[in-house]
Order: C-alpha cells, then sequence, then structure tokens
C-alpha cells in the first residue's frame, strides 16, 4: 500500500472513530433529555469501549501496511553495495519493504527510516562484522535519529564528514570499529545529539572545539584511540553531560579548572594520559559525581606527571561517590589529608589506588574511627603499590566488612597473612595476591575464608612441592568454596596429586613450573572441574585413564611438556565421559608419536593442536574429525601423504594448519579432498613447508577462505588464465614454489580483502596488469621478488597507501623510482634491489619517517643520495654497486650538482720508493734520447743503415739453419 493512500486511510478511520464516538455521546445525551428508558451507563461504556477498539485494531492494521519511502530503500541498497558483508549480516536486506530488513526501524507514521543498527553482536560466539566504505547515501536519511555502527572493521579509514549532515541524530555509536584519521568537525552539526560514542577506533588530532556546540549532549565517549592537545573548555561546559570518558589516549597539559562546570556529570574518566599539574579543586563541584577516574599515565609516558595538593578538600564535596580510580599519583602517599577524606566517602563501593608509591607507612596514617565506609566497600584494588608486610590484611580486616573482591598483585608483600584475617573476610570471593614473594606454607592462613571463590597467586615464591601447598590451603573450609585457583610462574615441584578435596574447582592453572615425572594413573579430579591447564612443565609418559573420566571437563591443555605416548592410546585414555565435554585439547610441544587417529567420539571437541610432536604416517581415509571441529593444528610433524577426503567433511572446520609436514599429494587432489561441506566453512589453510606438487586449481569455490599459506612447496606449472582465488581471501603466500606463467587483472578482480601477497621466489611467474590498474584491495605486504614484474615500476603500487613491507627486488624492473613513492608514508621496509632502475633516488622517500629497512643496492642509479636524516642512517651496503651515485653514507662525493667523483685520499709518498714521479719522468726522457740515437743514426748515415740491415739478414739466416738442423735431428730420432 502506498504511503500516501495509507495516510489517508488513516486520517478517515480517526475521523470515523471520532464522529462515532461523538454519536454514542449525543444518543446518550438525547435519552436523558428526553425520557427515553435508559440504558445502564456501565453498558453504554463497555460499549463505547468495545466499538474504540475494534476501530484502533483497523486504524493499527492500517499502520502495518506501511511499507518504506522507496528513495530511501535505494539510498541503503547504495549503502549495501559499498559494504563487503562477508559473513550475511545484510541478508535480509533484498525484500521490497526496508523496514522488514535486520538492523532498520521506520517510522508507523510516516515510512522514513528511523534506526539503522549494524553493530556486532560481542556475545555471540562467531565473530561476524561488516567491512568496506560507508557510502554517502545515508544523507537521503535524513530522518534518522539512531545510527549504531559499532564493532565492525572499517581498516582505519576516515570517519565520513557527511555524517554531520543527519541533523536528526539523537543516538550516533562508532565504537570499536577501526577507524582511522579525525573526529570530523563537521559533527558540531548534530545539534540535537545526545549519545556519542567513538571509542576504541584509531583516531588522531585534538577534539574539535565544534563539539562545544551539542547543548543536548549527554553521554561522550573518546576511549582508546590516539587524540592528542589540550581538553577543549567548550567540551566540559557542556551543561547536559552525564557521562564524559576520555580515558586512555594522549591528552597533555592541565586537567582544565573548568572540568568541574557540568553540574550534571555522573561519571568522568581521563585516566591513562599525559596529564600534569594538580587535580583541580573544581572537581568538587560536580555533587552529583558518582564515578571518578584519574591518573595514569599514556603507554609511551614514564607516568607521575599528575599531582595532588594536600591542603585541597573537593574529594570530600563528592558524597555520592560510588566508583573512586587514582592511578599513578606519585605523591598520595605522603598525603596527610586525602587518606581521610576518601574513609569518610559512604557510599564509596569500589576504590582503586593502583601505582601510588603506597607503603605500609600509609595504612598507619589512617585512623580506623575515621572509615565510613566500612559496610559499603565492596571492592579494593591496591596493586602496583610498595606494601612489604602482610599486616595490610590484618588492617583492611579492621576497616572493612564487605570486601568481596580484593587485588594486592605486583606489590612486595611476604610471610603469614594471619588467621584473623580469614576469620573477618566473611564476604571474600576474589582474592589477587600474583606477583609478591609469597611462600606455601603462607597458603594455610587462607584456608579459612569460607567464601572464597578465586585465588590468583602467579609469580611467587612457591617452591614446595605441590601436594604440600594443596594440602595447605585444603586445611580450611575454602577447599569447599574455591573455584578458581591459579599458581602458574611459580617453581613447584613434584607431580599432580589427587586434587579432589577441592569439591567446586572449576579450573586450576598450573603452568610455568618445575612439574615432572609421570601423572598418576590413580589420580582423582574435582567432580566439576571444567579447565585443567599445565603446560611448561616437565612432565612425562602419558595421559592416564582418569583424565577421561572427568565429565565436566572442557579444557585440557598439557603443550610444552614432555609426553611421549602413542596418540592413538591418549585419545582410547579420554574417550570416557570427557568426549561428551571436552571442547579445547592442547598437546602441541611434546613428543607424542604415533599415526592420526579416529577423533569422532569427541562429540563437543571444537579445538585441538598437536603441533610440535612426533606423528607419522598417512592419515588413513576412513579417520573422522569431531563433527564441531572448527580448529584442527597438526603442524610440524612427519605427516605423510595428503589430507583425508573426510576432512573435508568437517562442516565446522574453519582453521586447517598443517606446514612443515612431509605431505607430498598433488595440490588439486588436496583441493578436491577439502571440496566438501568444509569448502563452506574453511578460513585459514595452512600447508607451507612440504612437498606438495602439482599445479594451481581454481579456488574460488572456497567461499570463507581467507588465509591461504602454500610457501615452500614443489608447485609447479602454468597457472591457467581463468583461475580464480577465493573472493574473502585476505592472505596469500605461494612464495618458493617452481609456479611459472602470468597472473592477471582478471586473477584478482574480485578480491578486495587481500592484505598479504607473497610470491617471491617464482622465477618463471610474471604479473602483467592494465597501465592504469587500480587494484580492488590494499596491501600491508607484498613480496615478488624474483618475479616478472618490469619492464617498469608497476604504478598499481602507488595506490596502495597502507602498505609497510614492500620486496619487490630481482624482478626485472627498469627505468625511474616514481616520485609518488613517497606518498606510501606508512612504509616501514623497501626493497628495490638487483634490478636495473635508473637515475636519480626520489628525494619523496625522504617523507616516509618510519621508514627502518631500505635496499636500493645492485642497480644503476646515479647522482646524491637526498639528505635527511633517514636516508643517511641507513648502511652503505643499501646503495652499493651504484656506480654513479655519490653522498653519504657513501663515500663517494658528490659535486657539480650531484655527479660523482672519487673521494680525495691522499696517500703519502715513501722517500725510499722505486716508482716515484721522479723515475718516471727519468724512464720516458731516456727512452726518447735511446731512441732517436739509434733511429737518427740508421736513418741519416747510409754506411750504418746498410750495416743494420746486413746484421737483420745473417741473423735471420744462422736461425733458420739452426731450426732445420733441430728438426732432422728430431725426425731420425722417430724414424
Amino acid at each position: 500500500m502506498a504511503i500516501g493512500t495509507a495516510k489517508v486511510i488513516s486520517i478517515i478511520l480517526i475521523l470515523i472513530l471520532s464522529g462515532f464516538i461523538s454519536s454514542i455521546n449525543h444518543f446518550a445525551f438525547v435519552m436523558i433529555t428526553t425520557k427515553m428508558p435508559t440504558i445502564n451507563p456501565v453498558r453504554l461504556k463497555f460499549m463505547q469501549a468495545i466499538i474504540i477498539f475494534m476501530m484502533l485494531q483497523v486504524l493499527v492494521s492500517a499502520q502495518d501496511q506501511i511499507m518504506c519511502i522507496q528513495t530511501e530503500r535505494e539510498a541503503l541498497l547504495q549503502f549495501k553495495a559499498a559494504l563487503v558483508d562477508d559473513y550475511g549480516m545484510l541478508s535480509s536486506w533484498t525484500t521490497s519493504d526496508c523496514c522488514q530488513w535486520q538492523g532498520i526501524r521506520c517510522s508507523n507514521l510516516t515510512g522514513h527510516v528511523l534506526m539503522l543498527d549494524l553493530h556486532r553482536d560481542v556475545n555471540e560466539e562467531q565473530v561476524r562484522y561488516i567491512s568496506g566504505e560507508i557510502h554517502k547515501s545515508l544523507m537521503e536519511l535524513q530522518q534518522l535519529n539512531y545510527l549504531n555502527l559499532s564493532c565492525n572493521s572499517f581498516q582505519r579509514k576516515g570517519i565520513p564528514e557527511f555524517l554531520g549532515s543527519l541533523s536528526n541524530l539523537r543516538y550516533l555509536d562508532l565504537s570499536y570499529s577501526q577507524f582511522g584519521g579525525k573526529i570530523p568537525t563537521q559533527f558540531g552539526s548534530l545539534s540535537h545529539l545526545k549519545y556519542l560514542n567513538l571509542a576504541g577506533n584509531s583516531l588522531e588530532g585534538s577534539i574539535p572545539r565544534q563539539l562545544g556546540n551539542l547543548s543536548q549532549l549527554q553521554h561522550l565517549d573518546l576511549w582508546g584511540n590516539q587524540l592528542e592537545g589540550n581538553i577543549p573548555s567548550q567540551i566540559v561546559n557542556l551543561s547536559q553531560l552525564q557521562h564524559l570518558d576520555l580515558s586512555v589516549n594522549r591528552f597533555e597539559g592541565n586537567i582544565p579548572s573548568q572540568i568541574g562546570n557540568p553540574s550534571q556529570l555522573q561519571h568522568l574518566d581521563l585516566s591513562y594520559n599525559s596529564f600534569e599539574g594538580s587535580i583541580p579543586s573544581q572537581l568538587g563541584n560536580l555533587s552529583n559525581l558518582q564515578k571518578l577516574y584519574l591518573g595514569g599515565s599514556h603507554y609511551d609516558d614514564d607516568g607521575g606527571a599528575l599531582k595532588i595538593d594536600d591542603g585541597d578538600h573537593w574529594l570530600s564535596n563528592l558524597i555520592s561517590l560510588t566508583h573512586l580510580s587514582l592511578l599513578s599519583i606519585s605523591n598520595l602517599n605522603t598525603s596527610h589529608s586525602y587518606p581521610q577524606m576518601i574513609a569518610k566517602l559512604p557510599k564509596l563501593r569500589e576504590l582503586s589506588l593502583i601505582d601510588c608509591s603506597l607503603s605500609d607507612q600509609f595504612i598507619l596514617s589512617v585512623r580506623l574511627s575515621k572509615f565510613n565506609f566500612s559496610s559499603s566497600l565492596s571492592i579494593l584494588d591496591l596493586s602496583s603499590n610498595n606494601f612489604t608486610s602482610s599486616m595490610i590484611l590484618q588492617w583492611l580486616s579492621n576497616v572493612t566488612f564487605n570486601l568481596v573482591e580484593l587485588d594486592l598483585s605486583y606489590n612486595l608483600l611476604e610471610g603469614s597473612t594471619l588467621n584473623h584475617f580469614g576469620r573477618v573476610m566473611n564476604s571474600l570471593e576474589h582474592l589477587d595476591l600474583s606477583y609478591n614473594i609469597f611462600k606455601g606454607e603462607d597458603l594455610k592462613s587462607l584456608a579459612n575464608i569460607c567464601t572464597l571463590h578465586s585465588l590468583y597467586m602467579p609469580a611467587n615464591n612457591l617452591t614446595e612441592d605441590l601436594p604440600s601447598i594443596l594440602h595447605n590451603l585444603s586445611s580450611g573450609c575454602v577447599r569447599h568454596s574455591l573455584q578458581d585457583l591459579d599458581l602458574t610462574y611459580n617453581q613447584i615441584t613434584g607431580s599432580l596429586p589427587d586434587i579432589s578435596v577441592f569439591s567446586s574447582l572449576k579450573t586450576l592453572a598450573l603452568d610455568m613450573n618445575q612439574l615432572s615425572g609421570n601423572i598418576p594413573e590413580g589420580l582423582r579430579l574435582p567432580l566439576h572441574l571444567k579447565s585443567l591447564s599445565i603446560q611448561s612443565n616437565s612432565l612425562e609418559g602419558g595421559i592416564p585413564k582418569s583424565l577421561g573420566n572427568a565429565c565436566a571437563l572442557r579444557s585440557l591443555d598439557m603443550s610444552d611438556n614432555s609426553l611421549s605416548e602413542e596418540f592413538p592410546m591418549i585419545i582410547h585414555h579420554l574417550s570416557g565421559c570427557a568426549r561428551f565435554s571436552l571442547q579445547e585439547l592442547n598437546l602441541e610441544g611434546n613428543q607424542i608419536n604415533g599415526t592420526f587417529p579416529d577423533l569422532s567420539v569427541f562429540s563437543a571437541l571444537k579445538r585441538l593442536d598437536l603441533s610440535e610432536n612426533q606423528l607419522n604416517g598417512k592419515i588413513p581415509e576412513r579417520n573422522k574429525l569431531p563433527s564441531l571441529l572448527e580448529s584442527l593444528s597438526i603442524e610440524s610433524n612427519s605427516l605423510e601423504g595428503g589430507i583425508p577426503k573426510s576432512f573435508g567433511n568437517a562442516c565446522a572446520l574453519r582453521s586447517l594448519y598443517m606446514s612443515n609436514n612431509s605431505l607430498s599429494e598433488e595440490f588439486p587432489m588436496i583441493i578436491h579432498h577439502l571440496s566438501g561441506c568444509a569448502r563452506y566453512s574453511l578460513e585459514q589453510l595452512y600447508l607451507g613447508m612440504n612437498q606438495i606438487n602439482g599445479t594451481l586449481p581454481d579456488l574460488s569455490i572456497f567461499s570463507s577462505l581467507r588465509e591461504l599459506y602454500l610457501y615452500g612447496n614443489k608447485l609447479k606449472g602454468e597457472i591457467s588464465k581463468d583461475i580464480k582465488f577465493p573472493p574473502q581471501l585476505k592472505r596469500l603466500d605461494m612464495q618458493s614454489n617452481s609456479l611459472k606463467g602470468v597472473l592477471t587483472d582478471y586473477h584478482f578482480a574480485n578480491m578486495s580483502n587481500l592484505d598479504l601477497l607473497e610470491l617471491s621466489d617464482n622465477s618463471l611467474l610474471a604479473l602483467a596488469f592494465s597501465q592504469n590498474w587500480v587494484p580492488p584491495f590494499q596491501l600491508s605486504h607484498i613480496g615478488l621478488r624474483s618475479c616478472k614484474l618490469g619492464p617498469v615500476f608497476p604504478k598499481w603500487l602507488e595506490t596502495q597507501n597502507q602498505i609497510w613491507d614492500i620486496d619487490i627486488s630481482n624482478a626485472g624492473i627498469a627505468g625511474i623510482i616514481p616520485s609518488k613513492i613517497g606518498k606510501l608514508t606508512s612504509l616501514e621496509s623497501l626493497d628495490l634491489s638487483r634490478n636495473q632502475l635508473v637515475g636519480s633516488i626520489a628525494p619523496s622517500l625522504t617523507q616516509i619517517y618510519g621508514l627502518g629497512v631500505l635496499d636500493l643496492s645492485h642497480n644503476y642509479l646515479t647522482g646524491k643520495i637526498p639528505t635527511s636524516t633517514q636516508l643517511q642512517s641507513f648502511n652503505a651496503s643499501s646503495y652499493e654497486d651504484n656506480l654513479d651515485l655519490c653522498g653519504p653514507p657513501l663515500e663517494k662525493l658528490c659535486i657539480d650538482k650531484g655527479l660523482a667523483q672519487e673521494p680525495n685520499v691522499e696517500v703519502p709518498e715513501d722517500e725510499y720508493s722505486l716508482f716515484s714521479r721522479e723515475f718516471y719522468m727519468s724512464m720516458t726522457f731516456g727512452f726518447v734520447i735511446s731512441f732517436w740515437v739509434v733511429f737518427g743514426s740508421i736513418l741519416f748515415k747510409r754506411s750504418w743503415r746498410h750495416a743494420y740491415f746486413k746484421f737483420l739478414k745473417n741473423l735471420s739466416d744462422n736461425i733458420y739453419v739452426k731450426v732445420a738442423v733441430f728438426a732432422n735431428k728430431i725426425s731420425k730420432v722417430h724414424d
């Protein structure tokens, strides 16, 4: 139904409804005034309500028929065409009514598009997102008031300025979408905007002062960018602002005093920047403030620049504060007033005083009677300070009664923690003591915290054997409550004991210790254990059958040990009830041997890593993979043959890593075997460093393939001009093979996602593209070493603005280095060596400030090396074998505007040298005099001339006679 018709019907229905209600009311009035038999008023009202309800149903039905406006539908289709929708998020955008499309909401009255919501749900197990470009057709949606494109991938493209023309926007969320560039100043025109979230991108520059025009703005989040400069005063003067997050950027200078102006502010986060000076006292004006986060330094800085003035009392005014975080405030430890003010905050629930150089003296400076948050405080973080004595735990037990989470990591704590702490902490659920100096015997003091769920103690001084440590911890009621135990990065010895006494334990982490020996056969695990990680120890033997009877086990990580059992036996031992629950199995970096067995009984297995072991032989055709398997890694083994067809029938398989084996099957056969339902799911295929041979087949049927690694094999033969690569491919590595033929525009026509192209060391492979070809992709890495890329510098490379690594050495390129190469400002490595480049080095190379590797050697370059700090910092070998190149770092100097001159190296003459300058002069003089003495006498005196020629004739006769006599003697000897 057309929108105009729908509007007319709606208006008619409303008029009819109004008239009908008026008629009923008039009828009631007539009955009363004419004394007609009266109808029960209740019944009359009921009839009126029924009629109204029926008419409203008709009205709503008419509204439901309103379809979207055709021009807006076309605009959305243009918007869709510019996007890359690898995961089908826009698959519903095909029907005639765009109001029914996913992510679209329209007005029920006008049909205008009001909402466009294409954010990625981060809670989804499968990652789905859109990429590409945001088309300017969105400007057609002038009634749009809600736009959410968060958690997508726009690959550092700038935020479109035209979004500032959507004047009805109330809600704009572009967070976590990999946007780059600057915040558009045009956003200042969005006068109705209430919510703006640009967090988690790569935005640069300063905050536009035009954002101060957003008088209705309530929520501004710029967390996690690279913004710099000062905070504009216009921003902190926004009177409606309730939420301001500028954390994790590069803002500098003082925090402006106007920060106390927005009286409605409830959330303020300025942490992890480069602010300096004192915290302004005007913060005390924010009477509604509930959450405050200050301090902490940007990762490039040393930190500690933000300080407090001990005389200020602004903090005591923030009586509504529930969350307070002060990070890297270096003089907090010496303050007398701030600890007292913090202690008096009546509603404080979360307190973080991280990296503030706090010591034992700090806790002694606060009188116990001053604490108002004794009952409200539930989360306390005092990590990265200088506490040394465990008396802090006794202090905490006296000042807090309802503490749920306590973080004392990265201190210098040691010694007994006192049983008093365990008895008083009746609410403590999470305790982090990692990176301290506690010993195993100290855990006994924690055994009576009956509410404790999580205990983290990585990187302490636990050197005892594991059975003793667990015995100390299990001596109290904590054995019934503990769910997560982390003892990683210690020096714990012994083997794995019976841990079933911890009846509620769900995760146990023992990585990076010194556990050794075989795991006992009778080992019993807690009934609810879901995750067991013992990686990077020295465990030997195999996996006992008891682990296979852990019916709740989801993740088992025993990588980087010395397990040596045959893999089929390990699988047999794990095939108890664990085969129904196990989702992740990591056995990487052991000495497991044997063949690859059937794994189909593991119905829940999603990830299996067997890389860097000693598996051998062929994988039998009959062996199947688990139906839910998503990732299989069997790299760096000794597997032979090919890939069985059963692998291609693993419909959930997304990643297959089989590099560095001895696979020798032909590649077309491997592709054929993988062309079952796996061709729709497979995203990563790693087959490098094998002995795979054959030609390159068409790969376009692998619709989801993003990474293909075939380097270091024996691929050969002509690449067909008709084959295509997968359309979603991002990384293609086929270097060090024997491929030949020509790759053209056609092969790369639909590869808009290509990011890495590595074809080096295929000496018979050529790349021939149209002269003005513009690739559909933006590469970050290209390697075409020893391919046929010439005869001129590839012009299409000049379009790759995001590239950081180029290797086109020994590629038959002649001509000059184009000046536009300086526009590739992201370049970090450039290798143009062993070509036939001529002319001078392009001066624009000096504009590539991040260039760390440069090789222009073995060419025919001439002239002066352009002067810059960068180009002169490279070794002379980067320019060697360019005979007419001059200037630093080469020793050859330049004259006459860059013409080369041999270095003027003065060698002192040796006064005793035979071959001195005087020697050569006297030899020349002597030759001239001798020549004319002899030749002149013959030329001018006839008798001397006759005697000279007679002498020559006699000399030749004598030589002839002697040669003839000698020859005669030789012939007689042979006779």
